[in-house]
């Protein structure tokens, strides 16, 4: 992954925070780059209890779009000799409790480490110990998913619906009148899948809408035990309810 804005950004895989001082920058990691999202100042000090309560809601709410495209790891970086990240987690257990608990879940993740500028990320993004971290976040986070899937799978609710084709998805979703009487809930497709596939217009098309209408879209690692799952499922599922 290399910063920057020339590149194929590729697919959204996690969200780094990079709290510093003054401020929280995010940045979002897709499979091929990592691009600037947003910046929340802190307008007082991290020795002021309101004013910092008020900046880890921001911060929170800086998330919100995040959450909703189906993207949950997040990646907390500070710089050494700070609790900036873990004054966020304790924030979000105390007054965010449904960002980390049920199947909708968050997986945070910490590192020492600056990334409040496009030079920092850059740096931190290249090293292994940074690689390693962000493959067991998001294989965390998707399997969480995978988790829901099986339930589904082995759910008598007949209120709940489970798709497995580009075309069953496809129909589903762009029904203009099914989002009034029945809702999608999640996208989920391999790298791979997406990868190899002879309809890629038609499928980022399809992604873009679900996008759209707040659909979680998530594309998984094929190599991982995730990936193998949906790989078994023919590589797409589309998980809703009537």
């Amino acid at each position: 992954m290399t910063p920057g804005r020339t590149y194929r950004r590729g697919y959204p895989v996690a969200i780094i925070i990079g709290f510093e001082d003054d401020r929280a920058a995010l940045w979002k990691v897709y499979s091929h780059v990592v691009k600037p999202e947003r910046t929340v100042w802190l307008e007082e000090t991290w020795n002021d209890q309101k004013a910092v309560y008020n900046f880890l809601e921001k911060t929170i709410n800086a998330l919100r779009p995040t959450f909703t495209e189906g993207v949950r790891s997040i990646i907390l970086a500070s710089p050494a000799r700070t609790d900036h990240a873990k004054k966020f987690v304790e924030h979000v257990r105390q007054h965010h409790a449904w960002l980390v608990q049920g199947p909708n879940k968050t997986a945070f993740s910490e590192t020492v480490g600056t990334a409040g500028t496009l030079s920092e990320v850059a740096a931190l993004v290249k090293t292994p110990s940074f690689r390693k971290l962000i493959d067991e976040t998001t294989s965390q986070e998707t399997e969480d998913l995978v988790n829901l899937l099986e339930k589904r799978l082995n759910s008598s609710d007949q209120s709940t619906l489970i798709l497995y084709s580009l075309k069953e998805a496809e129909d589903f979703i762009l029904d203009s009148r099914e989002p009034v009487k029945s809702k999608a809930e999640y996208l989920l497709l391999t790298n791979k899948y997406l990868a190899d596939s002879r309809e890629k217009n038609r499928l980022h098309r399809l992604m873009q809408i679900a996008t759209n209408r707040k659909i979680k879209t998530r594309i998984v690692d094929a190599a991982t035990p995730a990936g193998v799952r949906l790989t078994q499922l023919g590589g797409i599922v589309c998980l809703a309810r009537r």
